[in-house]
């Protein structure tokens, strides 16, 4: 029998702050990888995820955008 393949660890996964429902927010905005959250916009992303999802989201969600883009620029977690 042959050995299963070890599962590729999730980039946005591994971010401070990131659960399966921010990672599911990310794949509903085409985000697929640290490098491409950085060159992204907190206000931005924010609007996009309330016009796919036809509700204003909650502002802690503008919070999470915002400090896992600085993570992803820097490689540091915020310290808010």
């Amino acid at each position: 029998m042959a050995a299963s393949k070890p599962k590729a660890k999730d980039e946005l996964l591994a971010l401070a702050n990131i659960g399966p429902a921010m990672r599911r927010d990310f794949t509903l905005l085409g985000i697929e990888s640290v490098a491409q959250l950085a060159r992204q916009d907190a206000d931005a992303l924010y609007a996009k995820l309330s016009t796919l999802t036809g509700h204003r989201q909650d502002p802690c969600v503008w919070d999470t955008f915002a400090a896992a883009i600085h993570q992803a620029k820097t490689g540091e977690a915020t310290p808010w």
